[in-house]
């Protein structure tokens, strides 16, 4: 009988029942599709062979490097001299010696990191590296590790604050003549002669809250004179997370940690110089080094004519190197950069050559990021060794004895990807960069200790790496690796695409990767979710190719495969405001991080949409974690109209309420009005779309009560949302693989539900791994 000839109470009880068949019929393929989506890593993990993580050299001129093999990765070492390959150790002693010291299960070819450092003590090479949260050191002949992570200095909050709960290293510093040593007594500074052990005062007037620093002496040559620092402490801030479900069971446990945040005094130090034999002590004029956000360590001149030290203005707005005399303990600026906006001081680099009498020094004078070359005596600008429309990335390598500098950059290839590394060396005499590669692809190069020779390790998100030893001419010497993904794409693996679409100004190329599905059908129409991550310190969108944490990108595109897979287009972007670009793309961020390059990256979806009929742009969620978390919050309450759902985990929703170190940076000092525009706190009320909030109980990078303000706020203002908080939940969010995984599943779960208009499975219900 037809429906409509049912009574009308019949009818719907029938109607009823069957939206609840059709839901228990699709609960069961979503639930397996789901399950499989979880565990794409786990099944593409072993699919690649030959793919080559970038060298590590030694100084007997070997290198090593990882790469994939059957079961996994193995450590490969190569000697560049006679053109032998060897596995880098035995992996099974090893991973037995792991789990020795760390109380964890190892896999000989799933060791638990990425890389180590080579070094050589009496003959016997060792391994120092880190597993299970430890700094360990790792005998490659005995096959023993070690915990090396004894912490003796004052550990400081994010290295602005020391940490006065903590007692400071007071070990005597002894002179390099062996004659004396200083040390702290109470709140200043006293010599000791070794000979006799006689001590007398070298500091009288330290108090608590203008204290000597021990741990900042730093002795001269010749041992004539030492220079420290005076420290007047910052704020103390405790951030308070309470532990409610700690490891074992048992009652919650209260965990403290020093954490200061944007406008917090910070301590404050005040060089001075001491003469040995008088006793005179000089306090160093501040006048060049004013309002200090930081001073780092002092370092004296081999010649012992003074000390130097790095100084960071508070606000971002200026750096400069200073030189202090022994003579007489008058400052000056050796080199100093300023910035209307903010001067990087996440990406600095300075070099000193031939004890400081010549300074490299990496600037964005000239909108964009170049090497100069300085007199180290004069503060004379000697000549800028690099300049034109491109970024300079990184220094790989100073030649001091054949004045030549290995750098990276990007930028530079009309074209081309913009982000695309590509390696040159330049003069210190001037003259135009030689080019050491060529592929159109990102490259990562390794130069050798001795300059003759560099391994490049190049690929794309489309092309598995290719290593090569070249020499120091750029001729090839022979090909090493060659990434094999024939099984990666038998199993249909397809790789993400790359897309360009000019941004707000309708003029600025922006850069990004779309995922789809491994049944993707042209002939549908696909909800779109970006993953996003804004932060100004760099460019996000991976270039590299991608397995399993081969690239910073690696396991994230694995999480967008993953989503994929479930009937999604998902898509990754880097607009302006993030870094690598010039630094007016840069600058956008300044006092902005609401900003989040949203105008740039609506301005992307749209470009996409209007070439792929499948790209349905009136279904597009968000998701991203830390400042990724801020930002996905933040297109729901400043762009409504465009982003429907979000789901942001660990986000620092009001940057006055995370660390100082990153917010300061770009948003400036002192705290203004520019805080209260970008915070999800002050703009809960606009929200719109769906909104599932994540985060981990025991937070330490973003304190934890930043999401909790935000469900505060939304409370008082009568918006729906969902929040999960996982207990003992780090940064990362779970503690072990289980909470990771349902966080993931929850993440799913959500966007099928509010994206496709899907009823997702009743988990509670179910069993296997997808219930998890």
């Amino acid at each position: 009988m037809p429906l409509k000839n049912l009574e009308p109470p019949l009818r719907t009880l029938v109607a009823i029942a069957a939206l609840i068949l059709s839901a228990t019929a699709g609960a069961a393929p979503l639930a397996a599709d789901m399950d499989r989506s979880l565990g794409l890593r786990e099944q593409w993990i072993g699919l690649t062979r030959d793919v080559a993580w970038p060298a590590r050299w030694h100084d007997d001129g070997s290198f090593h490097y990882r790469k994939t093999v059957a079961g996994g990765f193995r450590f490969q070492r190569f000697d560049a001299i006679n053109g032998s390959s060897t596995a880098a150790f035995d992996h099974q002693r090893l991973a037995d010696a792991l789990v020795i010291a760390t109380g964890t299960p190892q896999q000989a070819l799933r060791l638990p990191f990425d890389d180590y450092a080579h070094e050589v003590v009496a003959g016997v090479p060792y391994a120092r590296l880190q597993a299970a949260g430890k700094q360990l050191r790792c005998d490659l002949q005995a096959y023993r590790c070690e915990d090396v992570a004894a912490q003796l200095e004052r550990p400081r909050g994010f290295g602005v604050v020391r940490d006065l709960r903590v007692a400071a290293d007071n070990t005597p510093r002894r002179s390099p003549d062996g004659q004396w040593e200083a040390f702290a007594q109470e709140h200043d500074l006293v010599l000791r002669r070794v000979a006799d052990g006689s001590v007398r005062p070298l500091t009288r007037d330290g108090q608590p809250a203008d204290f000597y620093d021990a741990e900042s002496i730093a002795w001269s040559p010749d041992s004539q004179r030492l220079a420290f620092y005076r420290v007047k402490p910052g704020d103390a801030r405790l951030v308070t997370r309470v532990e409610t479900a700690p490891a074992g069971g048992g009652q919650p446990r209260v965990q403290l940690q020093l954490y200061p945040k944007p406008g917090d005094a910070v301590d404050i130090e005040q060089p001075f110089l001491a003469d040995v034999a008088s006793g005179r002590v000089t306090r160093v004029d501040d006048a060049l080094f004013a309002n200090p956000y930081q001073l780092s360590s002092l370092r004296w001149r081999a010649d012992g004519r003074g000390f130097a030290f790095d100084y960071v203005q508070r606000g971002h707005q200026r750096v400069r190197l200073i030189e202090v005399s022994s003579r007489d303990a008058q400052a000056r600026v050796v080199a100093g950069e300023d910035s209307r906006t903010f001067v990087d001081a996440w990406r600095p680099y300075r070099h000193e050559i031939d004890d400081g009498r010549q300074l490299l020094w990496l600037s964005e004078r000239d909108g964009w990021r170049h090497l100069y070359l300085y007199d180290g005596t004069t503060g004379k600008l000697l000549r800028q060794l690099t300049r034109g429309d491109w970024v300079v990335r990184d220094i790989l390598k100073v030649d001091e004895a054949r004045r030549q500098v290995w750098f990276s950059a990007s930028g530079m290839d009309a074209g081309r990807d913009p982000y695309f590394r590509q390696v040159f060396r330049v003069s210190l005499d001037g003259g135009e960069p030689v080019r050491l590669t060529h592929a159109d692809a990102d490259h990562d190069v390794s130069p050798s200790p001795d300059g003759q020779s560099y391994v490049d390790v190049y690929s794309r998100v489309d092309m598995p790496p290719v290593m090569e030893l070249r020499r120091a001419d750029g001729s090839l010497v022979q090909q090493l690796e060659q990434g094999n993904i024939d099984a990666l794409r038998a199993a249909g693996w397809r790789a993400p695409e790359s897309f360009v679409a000019k941004g707000r100004d309708g003029r600025t190329d922006i850069w990004g990767l779309i995922v789809r599905p491994r049944d993707y059908d042209p002939a549908k129409r696909y909800p779109v979710v970006e993953n996003i991550y804004a932060g100004p310190h760099d460019a996000f969108v991976p270039k590299g190719f991608w397995p399993f944490g081969y690239h910073s990108g690696g396991d994230k595109v694995i999480g967008m495969q993953a989503l994929a897979d479930l009937g999604f287009i998902v898509v990754q972007i880097d607009g302006m405001g993030t870094s690598n670009r010039s630094k007016a793309f840069h600058d956008v961020a300044w006092k902005n991080l609401g900003d989040s390059g949203f105008p740039d990256r609506i301005a992307w979806h749209r470009a996409q949409a209007a070439r792929d009929p499948s790209y349905d742009i009136s279904r597009v969620g968000i998701y991203g974690a830390s400042a990724g978390g801020q930002s996905t919050l933040g297109a729901l309450l400043f762009h409504p109209e465009f982003y429907r759902a979000g789901v942001a985990w660990n986000g620092c929703y009001d940057n006055r309420m995370d660390k100082i170190s990153w917010n300061e940076q770009w948003m400036g000092w002192p705290v203004d009005e520019s805080y209260a525009r970008a915070s999800g706190v002050d703009n809960a009320h606009r929200l719109q779309g769906d909104l599932l909030l994540i985060v981990g109980e025991q937070d330490s990078n973003v304190d934890p009560a930043s999401t909790m303000q935000v469900v505060d706020a939304l409370v008082r203002a009568g918006k729906d949302f969902d929040l999960l908080n996982i207990p003992g939940g780090e940064h990362t969010v779970g503690r072990s693989t289980g909470p990771i995984d349902y966080a993931h599943r929850r993440q799913f779960d959500f966007f099928v539900r509010h994206l496709q208009d899907r009823q997702t499975p009743a988990w509670n219900t179910m069993t296997g791994t997808h219930a998890k």
